[in-house]
């Protein structure tokens, strides 16, 4: 099996890591061989959070320059960021609604036109899909569900060694109960944006 280098990224809150772990159960009860790390910056005051997730028997759980097949970002700016880590073949999922940090929020930063970011993405990546991920959230009746609609869209647009059965178990069995239906729900409304 080739080896799948994914790679989360988000600010402290969107629920990055549980995506990632979540991706990560799902390999393991596929018996995909995964390897998951983590880098939490500011987190608990909207840091960047990182994840990689990296599939099919890799030895280090580093993602270097250039090297990751996906990219998953949960705010657009975090994409750019993180561009450096993708290639002109990575696909890039971004949700476009921002989550600007708290410099913006009292005027000492301005933050930039998502449009604008999305343009700089394009520019680079030939495989980019960009939609306001939050708003399905919210459709899904649960604003914090975010990262089980960005698992949907990767689950959509990517082709992966994971079954969705595998994942949706996974949100089932390690999501409290009384989120499970709105996480599958916004699961499946990322997965059907990805499909287009």
């Amino acid at each position: 099996m080739d080896i799948l280098r994914i790679v989360n990224v988000g600010v402290g809150g969107q629920g990055n890591l549980l995506a990632s772990n979540l991706l990560g159960m799902a390999a393991l009860d596929s018996k995909v061989p995964v390897v998951v790390s983590e880098i939490h910056g500011m987190a608990q005051r909207g840091g960047v959070v990182e994840s990689a997730v990296i599939l099919g028997g890799a030895e280090s759980p580093i993602v270097s320059q250039a090297e990751a097949d996906i990219l998953v970002s949960f705010e657009p700016i975090e994409a750019l960021r993180t561009l450096n880590k993708a290639n002109k073949n990575t696909l890039v999922i971004t949700n476009t609604r921002p989550m600007p940090p708290f410099t913006v929020a009292i005027g000492q930063a301005e933050y930039p036109d998502p449009e604008v970011s999305v343009a700089a993405l394009a520019k680079k990546v030939k495989n980019l899909m960009a939609f306001d991920g939050q708003a399905l959230a919210e459709e899904a009746k649960n604003p914090l569900a975010l990262n089980m609609v960005m698992l949907g869209a990767l689950f959509g647009k990517a082709t992966l060694p994971i079954g969705v059965p595998s994942i949706k178990k996974m949100i089932k069995q390690n999501t409290k109960e009384r989120f499970v239906d709105s996480n599958l729900l916004a699961f499946d409304l990322g997965f059907k944006a990805a499909k287009g």
